[in-house]
């Protein structure tokens, strides 16, 4: 187990050094904006990364502002068991993310897409429903990052071939650019 500790960790540092902080800047400032402007913030995956997107979304919600309970505006859009059913079988799968974006969000909100693989073609038709409206699209994504990496106006991207560390560096990212949330909201 030893090594395969050594091993896991220094996977998750050597992918964690690729060089995309500029791009983790842009959504932190993206996140600040839409604080600050009332703007929505949509997140979504699938499996593990639906549940990081949940789990994300309740720490943006509650989390950033305890003190003053004024947390961002956001919808992990794989929350609503009854919605993804629904749109799943009378739309098709592909669809789960967009239909809801078609009806919930607005020119200048913010989807935030996590992926593995960046190919699932639930989150592709979520990034491009959203650049068609008109969204500020994000894609935190590993492996070659697919099609999500061409269709995200800013994909961050880290090139490591296994799941859970592209699992891992999703919410790392986003515990990231909450705790910088909230040190910025402290100095207001």
């Amino acid at each position: 187990m030893e090594d395969h500790y050594k091993s896991y960790v220094s996977r998750l540092v050597a992918a964690l050094n690729s060089d995309v902080i500029d791009k983790v800047k842009i959504l932190a400032d993206a996140l600040q904006h839409a604080w600050d402007t009332g703007k929505q913030v949509f997140i979504c995956g699938n499996g593990g990364s639906a549940g990081n997107a949940i789990h994300l979304a309740n720490d943006f919600n509650y989390g950033i502002d305890k003190k003053n309970g004024r947390g961002l505006r956001i919808d992990a859009l794989p929350a609503n068991q009854s919605i993804i059913t629904c749109l799943a079988n009378d739309e098709g799968y592909e669809f789960i993310y967009s239909q809801q974006l078609k009806v919930k969000a607005n020119a200048g909100d913010v989807l935030i897409v996590l992926s593995g693989s960046g190919n699932s073609p639930n989150v592709v038709k979520a990034l491009e429903v959203a650049n068609k409206m008109g969204m500020e699209t994000f894609a935190i994504l590993g492996f070659s990052g697919g099609k999500c990496k061409e269709l995200a106006k800013t994909p961050i991207h880290f090139a490591i071939n296994d799941m859970q560390i592209s699992e891992d560096i999703q919410t790392i990212i986003g515990h990231m650019c909450m705790q910088w949330l909230c040190i910025n909201n402290d100095k207001k």
